[in-house]
């Protein structure tokens, strides 16, 4: 059985509840905030920052920007009830040690505080301190701190030295990063003007943590490493109260929904390797441990440094001469798609290898604008790396993940679904079948009872994951056996069961089709599970319509086959589209009639409305289009009011602001729709690792849809490729602004990695050092496939920095023709950057693109028809501001142009106009 470091999942949901129906979390009465005694401090003034030391433990207190002196990275406000032993502050130090033959001690500055013993200090050194007598009984070392300034840079060091007679191996090296990522008892406006998240490049020698303010507002906040203390290991500081017994590494601030936590900057990892993380996967890097010699001194340290914003992020690197990485289109490598990785340094490379050996191959190309260039090729399939050694003996590591082809994830997800998580049990007592419910790899069999019940009951995000990652991939990869089940389990269990069929809340859609009720079911439930908790809903809370979070996942259902209905005859055989799309503008309507308290929230995979909108007045259905576009636009002018408006069921959370940003667009609020776009980009990194490159924050989900049910930073949950589809939308709008590109890829292509080689697909990977897995739950996967299935698209550019590229496809240049292959996982959709020409088929595939600057000629080649596809439907657009429109010979119909197909490829020039 696998040991690990995690919360009972009673405690934890009881600690962390959601939010009762009639209100979201943060605006619950909260009783009066206890009064505590000010903290003394020392204040500075450098370069960039105003900033404060406590008098007494000489640990960071304040760390303001000049710009922004009201602004405080670190949690100072707090200072005062975070005072006592137990709480770590930045200055802390942890360290694990132990000397030949004997176990590992821990020893913290943190845990039993002793006064430090100020030392003197020399031009360029605002602080220092023996800070010994802090560390603990039997400490066997001695250790003095040292604030300084280095250029306009703050400097953290730390000077160990071995007194003793006897080598002293230091097993784990971790320095606490405490910034203010604490939401608690802050509404969002405030929480967006004060709080910062704190994202982590675990590369190593070029490891840094970027801190983000989360209004996307700038300056942002690098923690960079000096020689010698590379980013090994990222180690959460656990709440103390959850974690074992005698373990000093902790800190005594809640953690939940409204606080992240804190982490140890780890420098060395191999004594946690031994203990805590011997039955986890692999780690982000090699663990390695640090000999002290009797009477030898090392130093570590990292550095602060202000970057003038989020996207000046990778040019303050530069400035620094940190080595720095840039992988296009991302660090998530189908076996079939080319891949470019980036680097610039101040020292030479000297090697690039992978690990394990041949899982990828970088071979150096032509440098590009004082860019090492190197084509990466992927075999295989799951996580690797690429070390680059360079001449000053330093390493730097980017994490990459193989997958198979594209398509071939697409059709392995599709099979698993329909297949292994078919549920058809006619003697089901909550009738749920016919159905596609939640899957447990571990158990490999299906969910059919959870304490959760909405794991087992195909609705709210849990439950309703499993069938919305079947249904969204037909949307670009149909299969008619796969459609006929779902067609099905729409008839038969979604309309009528989940779903009101008809009287005054026809459309309603139910939290739970699963529920706990024993006096009606006796002896079907597992005993040895806990029924006694909250989240063992009975039939009437099961039965309740006010959720509206679940509305969007059926919408989904009769979208996807009205669409299938409509442009592929033959695929869907029940109802004709008419009806699916009558369904989802009923289920539209129905929301907002019978779940209006949190549809006032922008919704997760919330875009499918702007699409049923948008298809009502492509059908000529003109009462219901106003009808609905009625409903829309009073949440559209409510939100227009709001300086943040990303409220929601949780305190903070990174769902609503697609669906927001999708309607301040749709409505032209574009001031609005900027501000979303920069929040997202807040808490929406770009990270040289395929885990954090995209990678939305969520820290809570796991609770409510994973099988390991704890507070952790999760890796490729649902945000990720949810939060992609409005970047990639600001791009197309703004072809200069790669940032956006790269993130949106990232986080669109994250969202393949939870797919295992069978085609399992994970809720999200747990990113503690002491799992380092996939979570065995499906839970909620199936509303970021949304996002990757509604986006997924090549994108053409020539880049300021890297000339010309191709994100999703393979790109040649044959005179000065560019041609692209796609190979992202539909094929449907194109855009050509310079042209400003966004090209989508709603029926067909691009088999390849040949695109003539010169002229401005677009040509496609398309795939020959099949027996659902007889011809390809095309829509055009040109997305910025200014450029020409583009014609193609061919008849329009409902806004795209029909295209027959032969048995071969066909090929349509499109001309600017």
């Amino acid at each position: 059985m696998r040991t690990v470091r995690t919360l009972p999942l009673l405690a934890l949901l009881a600690a962390v509840p959601l939010a009762p129906v009639l209100a979201p979390a943060w605006a619950q009465e909260k009783p009066a905030k206890k009064v505590y005694k000010p903290i003394a401090r020392t204040a500075y003034r450098t370069a960039d920052f105003r900033l404060e030391l406590r008098s007494d433990t000489g640990t960071l207190a304040r760390l303001s920007p000049h710009a922004e002196p009201a602004f405080d990275f670190v949690p100072g406000g707090r200072e005062a009830e975070r005072a006592g032993d137990g709480y770590v502050h930045l200055g802390d130090l942890n360290l694990r040690l132990r000397t030949p033959g004997g176990a590992w001690q821990d020893f913290a500055s943190s845990h039993r505080r002793a006064p430090v013993r100020k030392l003197a200090t020399r031009p360029g050194t605002l602080a220092s301190a023996d800070i010994t007598a802090s560390m603990g009984t039997g400490f066997p070392l001695k250790v003095e701190r040292r604030w300084a300034t280095e250029g306009k840079a703050v400097a953290l060091r730390f000077t160990l030295t071995n007194p003793g007679s006897s080598p002293v191996e230091i097993g784990g090296f971790g320095m606490p990063m405490v910034f203010d990522n604490i939401i608690l008892d802050r509404d969002l406006e405030t929480a967006h003007a004060q709080a910062s998240f704190v994202d982590p490049y675990i590369g190593r020698d070029a490891g840094y943590l970027q801190v983000t303010r989360l209004n996307g507002k700038g300056p942002a906040l690098l923690v960079l490493p000096e020689r010698g203390t590379p980013l090994e290991a990222y180690r959460p500081i656990l709440e103390s109260r959850w974690a074992d017994k005698g373990d000093v590494f902790t800190d005594r601030s809640p953690r939940g929904q409204v606080s992240e936590g804190f982490y140890d900057w780890t420098v060395a990892s191999k004594g946690f390797a031994e203990k805590e993380w011997k039955d986890a996967g692999e780690q982000w890097n090699a663990p390695t441990s640090i000999t002290l010699a009797p009477g030898e001194t090392r130093s570590f340290g990292v550095r602060l440094v202000q970057a003038p914003s989020i996207r000046g992020i990778e040019n303050t690197l530069v400035q620094q001469a940190r080595p720095v990485a840039v992988g296009i289109p991302g660090y998530v490598v189908p076996t079939d798609m080319d891949a470019s990785l980036f680097l610039k340094s101040a020292q030479p490379v000297v090697k690039v290898e992978s690990e394990p050996a041949g899982a990828l191959t970088a071979t150096p190309a032509a440098p590009v604008n004082g860019w090492a260039r190197y084509a990466v090729r992927g075999h295989g399939w799951g996580r690797a790396r690429l070390s680059i050694t360079y001449a000053d003996d330093s390493v730097q590591t980017v994490s990459y993940f193989v997958t198979k082809p594209l398509g071939e994830a697409m059709a392995d997800l599709g099979r698993f679904s329909t297949t292994k998580q078919w549920f058809d049990d006619k003697a089901d007592p909550f009738h749920r079948a016919p159905a596609i419910l939640s899957y447990d790899r571990e158990a490999d069999r299906i969910l059919t009872q959870e304490t959760r019940v909405w794991i087992a009951g195909m609705s709210d995000e849990g439950g309703a994951g499993a069938w919305v990652a079947a249904m969204m991939k037909q949307l670009d990869n149909p299969d008619r056996g796969e459609v006929a089940k779902l067609e099905r389990l729409v008839d038969e269990t979604v309309v009528g069961k989940l779903q009101v069929a008809d009287g005054p809340h026809a459309g309603a859609v139910k939290k739970s089709l699963f529920y706990y009720e024993p006096s009606e079911h006796p002896g079907y439930y597992d005993p040895d599970k806990n029924w006694k908790n909250w989240t063992a809903w009975n039939k009437e809370h099961a039965g309740d319509l006010g959720r509206s979070y679940n509305y969007p996942h059926v919408a989904i259902g009769h979208w996807v086959l009205y669409r299938l209905a409509r442009n592929h005859p033959g695929m869907v055989r029940t109802h004709d589209w008419r009806w699916y799309l009558d369904h989802a503008f009923q289920t539209t309507v129905a929301m907002m009639r019978d779940a209006p308290y949190y549809a006032q929230f922008g919704q997760m995979e919330g875009d499918v409305f702007v699409d049923i909108l948008k298809d009502l007045k492509r059908e000529g259905l003109t009462a219901q289009a106003t009808e609905m576009e009625r409903l829309m636009k009073a949440r559209a002018d409510h939100w227009k009011t709001l300086p943040y408006p990303f409220g929601s069921e949780m305190a903070w959370d990174s769902t609503g602001q697609p669906e927001v940003y999708a309607w301040m667009r749709y409505f032209g609020h574009q001031p609005q729709a900027d501000e979303t776009r920069e929040v997202i980009l807040a808490y929406d990194p770009s990270i040289p690792s395929w885990g954090y490159n995209g990678n939305a924050r969520r820290y809570w989900d796991f609770l409510y849809g994973g099988k390991v049910a704890r507070i952790e930073r999760q890796i490729h949950h649902y945000g990720s490729a949810l939060n992609a589809v409005p970047l990639f939308d600001a791009f197309r709008a703004d072809p200069t602004d790669s940032h956006l590109l790269r993130v949106a890829y990232g986080g669109m292509m994250g969202g393949i990695t939870n797919i295992d080689q069978q085609g399992f697909a994970s809720a999200a990977f747990h990113s503690y050092p002491d799992r380092m897995q996939w979570d065995a739950y499906t839970g909620d996967y199936g509303m970021g496939f949304f996002g990757h299935a509604y986006a997924t698209a090549t994108y053409l550019v020539n880049d300021k920095s890297f000339g010309w590229l191709a994100y999703g496809g393979n790109l040649t240049q044959q005179g000065g023709t560019l041609h692209v292959e796609p190979k992202d996982s539909a094929r449907t959709r194109l855009f050509v950057a310079p042209a400003g020409l966004w090209l989508t088929l709603e029926a067909g595939k691009i088999d390849a693109a040949d695109y003539d600057p010169a002229s401005g000629r677009v040509t496609l080649t398309l795939a020959g028809k099949d027996r659902f596809t007889p011809a390809a439907r095309l829509v055009a657009e040109t997305t910025v501001a200014g450029a020409r429109p583009y014609a193609l010979d061919a008849p329009v119909e409902r806004g795209a142009y029909t295209i027959p197909l032969s048995g071969k490829a066909t090929q349509v020039t499109l001309t600017p106009r």
